[in-house]
């Protein structure tokens, strides 16, 4: 086993490192995770794998947050869908679905966070278990990351609307 993972726990792993890669890169270059684009359907399909493999996954004692984190990211996956296909949030919709589709790249980094960090480096991981409570501040930490980078995103996406706007207003 590499790591303490059994092979299902590798490949869902490397599934999860695709979706954060490609998380990480379409919000550094786009601003947020788009489905209209190559990069942001790799991230989504990816993190649905990964949430999906997850459930195959007990190595502390079963059933626990994070299967909950996997099945509220798919909850959130199914909003911005959702949101980005239909008419159902209304005018909110397009905000909706960025804000949500950030929130599943959070709801991601916290388990993966916790995992890295009680089984790296080997023989001697960074924090005693999952519920150390430097990793509660890191898990805060990255809530206020995501609660200032959703509200840049909307307000990016507000200002983009006034200009669409303003253009239409003058033509």
């Amino acid at each position: 086993m590499f790591y303490g993972l059994t092979p299902l726990g590798v490949v869902h792993t490397a599934i999860g490192l695709v979706a954060v890669t490609a998380g990480l890169i379409a919000l550094v270059r786009d601003r947020q995770i788009s489905r209209g684009n190559t990069l942001g359907q790799v991230y989504i399909w990816a993190t649905v794998l990964t949430c999906l493999t997850s459930f195959g996954i007990f190595q502390h004692d079963g059933f626990g947050r994070p299967h909950m984190l996997g099945i509220l990211t798919l909850i959130v996956l199914g909003v911005a869908f959702l949101a980005g296909r239909s008419a159902l949030f209304g005018r909110a919709g397009p905000y909706v679905e960025t804000v949500s589709y950030s929130a599943t790249f959070l709801l991601q980094m916290i388990p993966g966070t916790i995992e890295a960090t009680t089984r790296l480096p080997p023989g001697a991981p960074l924090f005693s278990g999952p519920e150390a409570q430097e990793l509660q501040v890191a898990s805060g930490v990255m809530f206020l990351i995501f609660l200032i980078g959703a509200m840049l995103q909307v307000r990016r996406m507000q200002a983009k609307q006034l200009r669409s706007t303003a253009s239409s207003a003058l033509h």
